[in-house]
């Protein structure tokens, strides 16, 4: 016997061909997946670059109004980092302009929701190259056991145990474990690598979530009204709330 890869398959067992389909079909899926995530991240990176520079330009002087008029025109090519902050300036339009805590914690509130929806959309399919990454093996060790299991059914059928009998069983069984090695390598490494591309990405978008809340303190302390015949002023406004329900 010959052991290239159509003399193998020739004589393999039944389990063990669904063993190496199933794991041949695990690999066409992690290969789908790394591909579709590598060009789907890729691209939000590049348009949410863009974005920064944009946005950079219109804050440039502080002005939050600009930027929020700016950020509508953007379009939906924006990137994960463009989503998260045009969803911010967004609500800081709808808010009460005479309630700067309201709009500070509305603002703030927002760019915790939709950086979580964005980083959860980037994880999109990772999921399922930690699960072939994590199964192959077994499975691969369960096509070696139907090897082993395959040689003795030989053995006993011819009689002898001779080396030329279980010899394609074995064959079988290793090529099996090697196939599922073979799965299993590459998908930890896609996985490893695109786990840490969307750590780094929500980083990002972290930190452009703080300098947008600083920019935004700046401005509504800017353009605070006096409130000198107000007791209540140093309250927040989760404070006064509770001052006014207290009251009643």
């Amino acid at each position: 016997m010959k052991f290239t890869l159509f003399e193998l398959w020739a004589h393999m067992g039944l389990g063990a061909r669904l063993i190496t389909g199933t794991m041949l079909l695990m690999s066409l899926a992690s290969i789908v997946i790394v591909c579709e995530r590598m060009a789907v991240l890729l691209t939000s990176s590049k348009q949410s670059v863009l974005f920064a520079r944009a946005l950079a330009e219109l804050l440039g002087d502080g002005d939050i109004d600009r930027a929020a008029d700016g950020a509508g025109t953007a379009g939906d090519k924006v990137g994960h980092l463009g989503r998260v902050l045009s969803a911010a300036l967004r609500v800081y339009q709808t808010c009460p302009k005479g309630d700067e805590d309201f709009t500070f914690e509305s603002v703030a509130r927002v760019l915790e929701r939709q950086a979580q929806r964005e980083v959860h959309n980037m994880k999109r399919g990772i999921g399922v190259l930690a699960n072939v990454a994590s199964t192959a093996p077994f499975v691969g060790l369960l096509g070696t056991v139907l090897g082993i299991v395959n040689a003795f059914e030989m053995m006993a059928a011819t009689g002898s145990g001779g080396l030329s009998t279980v010899s394609a069983g074995i064959a079988e069984a290793l090529a099996t474990t090697a196939l599922g090695l073979l799965v299993a390598i590459p998908s930890v490494g896609a996985y490893n690598g695109l786990q840490a591309w969307v750590d780094a990405r929500a980083i990002d978008i972290s930190e452009a979530s703080n300098e947008l809340l600083d920019l935004l303190a700046r401005h509504l302390k800017k353009n605070r009204p006096e409130q000198s015949n107000r007791g209540d002023t140093n309250l927040t406004y989760r404070q006064r709330g509770a001052v006014a329900a207290g009251e009643r």
